[in-house]
């Protein structure tokens, strides 16, 4: 099984996403019923990218000018919307339903 087919297993799985390091999209699955498109999921791949990207400038300003630890590298990133969120880490996504969603086990499957 491919890591998005486990990623798309998570309870409550509406989307599962790959990405290049530009953002750019590259495979995806989506679950029966979900009106996420793969523009959609580009879009998503996208925010993921520019916001690693942000918040790994603020993690290591901030370490710098403070000499405190343990900000730098970042993990992952979650985005939280009101029906649905999305996590990622890598080059990789998922988008749950926020009804259900368990984010610690969306990280473990993306560490997977």
């Amino acid at each position: 099984m491919s890591s998005l087919d486990n990623l798309i297993s998570l309870e409550g799985a509406s989307a599962a996403f790959e990405f290049s390091q530009s953002g750019e999209l590259t495979d995806h699955r989506v679950a029966e019923g979900s009106d996420l498109t793969p523009e959609t999921l580009d879009l998503l791949a996208h925010v993921f990218v520019a916001n690693i990207a942000i918040a790994t400038m603020q993690a290591r300003g901030w370490e710098k000018t403070t000499g405190q630890g343990g900000f730098y590298p970042i993990q992952g990133f979650t985005l939280v919307g009101f029906e649905w969120s999305t996590v990622g880490n890598g080059q990789r996504g998922v988008v749950l339903r926020n009804d259900v969603a368990d984010f610690e086990a969306a990280y473990a499957a993306l560490e997977g």
